[in-house]
């Protein structure tokens, strides 16, 4: 991985849009620091889409979509992404994606399992809003437990066929053949009339993440750049990101964007 700050100066002038995770990457301590914020208007303000790319639930993306400065996120580690149509929310489903309700109940007794084998682990408190996955937390609250602890999550859910993802805080289990990038290449197919599998495409833009759940985008996007709290992962990675920041979680993103702006 290289410094941020080795971003070709070539490749910073032709981006058109950054794809981020949200938790600890542009959030610090579970908030989002001013500055954050204040990178994504100022990458708005410059002409660059800014697309949400997160394991967060439905609730939380409607209220990301209408009050953030983005062209559209991508939630529940990929089953839909919302985009706003004027003032209207608009919503793409993935075609993978089961209804809603179709798996709740299996999701719901694994999870039983998974509480029930795996001392200290609870359903995420966001859990309520969510229309597609469950989520376990396992160090968004206390007892904060250890990554080695998420592996047994997952494990569980996928000895009973669910898909499941560690991020830095949940591990989130679905049913359905979906992802994070299948996601995101519609949503910004279907809104800036990008093909990001191109390679043209590609190199107009990034993606910024911070856990194990980003592989696949880190793998996907040649700009791909993880915050410096990426490195207890990196041993668990086939495909690390390009490049890394120096500052850690919203800091590292805060750093990103500013490089990337620095050349305009």
């Amino acid at each position: 991985m290289q410094p941020v700050s080795d971003l070709p100066l070539a490749v910073r002038r032709g981006i058109r849009v950054v794809l981020a995770d949200i938790d600890d990457t542009m959030t610090r301590d579970g908030k989002l620091p001013a500055a954050s914020y204040t990178a994504l208007w100022n990458l708005h303000d410059a002409g660059i889409a800014v697309v949400p790319v997160t394991g967060r639930p439905a609730g939380w993306c409607d209220l990301i979509c209408r009050q953030w400065p983005v062209a559209g996120v991508v939630g529940e580690n990929g089953a839909f992404a919302f985009f706003m149509d004027g003032s209207r929310l608009r919503k793409l489903s993935h075609p993978d994606a089961p209804e809603p309700t179709e798996n709740r109940a299996r999701l719901a007794s694994i999870a039983e399992e998974v509480y029930a084998r795996v001392p200290g682990t609870r359903p995420a408190k966001d859990q309520f809003s969510r229309l597609y996955d469950i989520a376990v937390d396992f160090r968004e609250e206390p007892p904060l437990l250890d990554f080695d602890v998420a592996e047994q999550i997952r494990e569980i859910f996928e000895s009973h066929g669910a898909r499941a993802k560690v991020s830095s805080i949940h591990v989130n289990a679905w049913f359905g053949d979906y992802d994070k990038l299948s996601m995101a290449k519609r949503l910004i197919a279907d809104r800036l009339d990008l093909d990001i599998g191109s390679q043209s495409a590609n190199l107009q833009a990034v993606f910024c993440g911070d856990s194990p759940n980003d592989e696949p985008m880190f793998a996907a996007f040649r700009n791909s750049v993880a915050v410096a709290n990426i490195a207890p992962f990196v041993d668990r990675l086939s495909h690390p990101p390009a490049y890394v920041s120096d500052s850690e979680s919203a800091d590292g993103f805060v750093e990103l964007i500013e490089t990337i702006l620095s050349s305009r």
